[in-house]
């Protein structure tokens, strides 16, 4: 019993004082007499119930329930969650610095990181990983999570590894020194053609301002005049990185976004003199993947009439959470504010009906067909705000809706592409490939251009796909197959530039034929359209 009051002295007490001396939210009275209630609730559980029970399970059961009862984005971290929930955001984290797949029950090394600790010691892409400090680790049914477990660790630290090198009849022995391996919030950034700039960003991370500045100067040494930000399926991340990037659009003094709760008074991000491409036009991909940072960027952009957005409506995020540290190392992710863009847009979607009632929205927009047509969303006048330059009519409410829609491709969600990557049937054929002919690919095409201009993706090879297919039980039908044949060939020429080159070869590939590129490209082309989507009706 000792161990119990214990527990609830330093551990509950501490978690509920915690929030009240951060929130101020309700009466100080209120707050201790509940916890002394729920102090009561677990005593008497220890004292008297009829089983043995965890009582630190109990704690967090409640602790989940009630800040599942606020809203869908307040959350509770366990200490053991928290490292790996961080590491994105975080940018980086210590490692051997290999990409890897794990293929028939073997962990193969897919690409080593440039300049990172494998690398430096000779690791090699298509080398197999056979033995990690001494323990077998082939064909024993390794999950990925359980090779972070064995390679990464504290920075300086020391791991072994034995590996099976092609042509090499004994396994190979590396001694390695774990490094820091950076987390790249930037996938890609190269010119579309002689005038526009492309840049590519997943997240929105600690690292994400700075990749973006030096991939936004690089372009602009390469003569790029107008830009195309890629945030489709970009998550969000960290607000200031979002505010970093913004102000290398806008000229000083503009508001950026604003933050604003019940207890938290309104704060105001503007923007400075530092901006790096205050000059040239803009065009913004957004699609119902994008949220957070990605509408604190398009929302900007939007309010000052400074770009144009392609795509669909976005997710709807806008809210602020603020980590609290708990006594036992956890923490919760509490939502403080709410964020609005220049013209005072809140663009949260509604919870009120429940966590499960917000997590089928998209499955919503589906079923209503927005994702077809723009015509099917209907915005209440309540949730209309102008532009802060030309006083075009924007919405609030519910994500951030593109100026120009795209709809859906249809074509790449049929039925036989979708099973080939869920049975994840096409990037193994890819990497057994790669291990098969890496030397006479980089032999054949020296220089991505060669690759991108004359390899095709052969028949011969889409037949061992289907057939790997069929092994994984997924039935070709003629239709199907000949609706999807091309964007297969695609996706398999982009995944080889990839592991050939780097991830930015693989968007050169995939977004020749992409439509939200097409667009993009023609709406920059033409300055015209590209005007006239800026001017209010």
């Amino acid at each position: 019993m000792s161990s119990l009051k214990k527990f609830l002295r330093n551990g509950m007490a501490i978690c509920f004082f915690i929030v009240f001396g951060y929130s101020g939210m309700v009466n100080a009275q209120s707050v201790k007499h509940q916890a002394v209630k729920y102090q009561n609730l677990l005593a008497l559980i220890d004292a008297f119930y009829v089983d043995t029970v965890n009582v630190e399970k109990l704690t967090e059961d409640a602790i989940v329930k009630v800040l599942a009862e606020l809203d869908p984005h307040s959350i509770y971290i366990s200490k053991d969650e928290i490292k790996e929930m961080n590491e994105p955001l975080q940018g980086s984290f210590s490692g051997i610095g290999v990409q890897f797949n794990i293929l028939r029950d073997t962990l193969m090394v897919v690409a080593t990181i440039p300049g990172g600790p494998s690398e430096k010691v000779g690791v090699r892409a298509g080398d197999r990983i056979i033995k990690i400090d001494n323990e077998n680790v082939a064909s024993i049914g390794m999950k990925n999570t359980d090779v972070h477990k064995r390679l990464r660790g504290e920075k300086g630290s020391i791991v072994s590894i034995e590996v099976k090198r092609k042509n090499e009849p004994e396994l190979i022995e590396f001694i390695i020194t774990r490094d820091k391996i950076p987390i790249h919030s930037l996938d890609a950034a190269y010119m579309l053609n002689k005038d526009v700039g492309y840049i590519k960003l997943n997240r929105f991370a600690l690292t994400t301002a700075d990749e973006f500045l030096k991939a936004l100067l690089k372009l602009k040494a390469d003569k790029m005049k107008d830009l195309v930000l890629d945030l489709r399926g970009n998550g969000g991340g960290f607000m200031t990185a979002a505010i970093e990037i913004v102000d290398q659009f806008m000229e000083a003094d503009k508001l950026i976004v604003y933050t604003k709760g019940l207890t938290t008074p309104r704060r105001e991000n503007i923007s400075t003199e530092k901006g790096n491409f205050k000059e040239g036009d803009i065009v913004v991909l957004l699609d119902e993947g994008s949220a957070s940072a990605s509408e604190i960027v398009s929302g900007a952009v939007q309010d000052w009439d400074r770009g144009v957005i392609i795509g669909r409506r976005t997710f709807g995020k806008g809210l602020v959470q603020r980590q609290f540290p708990l006594s036992d190392g956890s923490m919760i992710r509490l939502t403080t504010a709410h964020y609005y863009t220049p013209t005072g847009r809140c663009i949260q979607k509604p919870y009120e009906n429940g966590l499960e009632d917000y997590h089928l929205d998209i499955i919503k927009r589906y079923q209503s067909g927005e994702m077809i047509s723009a015509d099917s969303i209907q915005f209440a006048d309540s949730l209309k705000y102008n532009t802060l330059m030309n006083k075009r009519v924007v919405y609030g409410g519910g994500g951030i809706m593109p100026d120009i829609f795209i709809p859906i491709d249809t074509t790449a969600n049929y039925k036989y592409f979708n099973l080939l990557n869920r049975k994840n049937v096409i990037y193994p054929y890819v990497i057994n490939y790669m291990d098969k002919n890496l030397d006479d690919l980089k032999k054949e095409y020296p220089e991505f251009e060669d690759f991108e201009k004359n390899f095709e993706v052969s028949d011969k090879m889409m037949s061992e796909i289907v057939a790997l297919g069929e092994k994984e039980g997924i039935e070709k039908t003629e239709e199907e197959y000949n609706a999807v044949v091309d964007d297969i060939k695609l996706h398999v020429k982009a995944l080889l530039a990839r592991d050939l080159w780097d991830s930015s070869e693989y968007y050169k590939i995939v977004n020749k034929e992409n439509d939200f590129m097409k667009k993009a490209i023609e709406v920059l082309k033409n300055k015209k359209l590209y005007n006239q989507e800026l001017l209010a009706e």
